[in-house]
């Protein structure tokens, strides 16, 4: 997919999405990643790798398949 496709596909998602707190957290990570070296990390991951990511990102947006921060963190501790 050419850099014009994913920009236009990126744009359709974010107008759809209605959840601020969502918003909010896809700016921050846009915005701390955009100059950085992590820019590139996309392009490290191999095509399946890259798979798994999108696939994730699509689970997640069935409000069903999520999990409260707060119960994560706890977890991760």
């Amino acid at each position: 997919m050419s850099t014009v496709e994913l920009k236009s596909h990126i744009i359709k998602l974010v107008e759809d999405i209605q959840n601020d707190e969502l918003l909010e957290s896809l700016l921050e990570f846009l915005s701390k990643r955009k100059d950085s070296s992590y820019a590139d990390m996309w392009s490290d991951l191999t095509a399946e790798q890259q798979q798994e990511v999108l696939d994730a990102y699509e689970e997640s947006e069935n409000e069903g398949n999520l999990e409260e921060k707060e119960k994560l963190f706890r977890l991760l501790r």
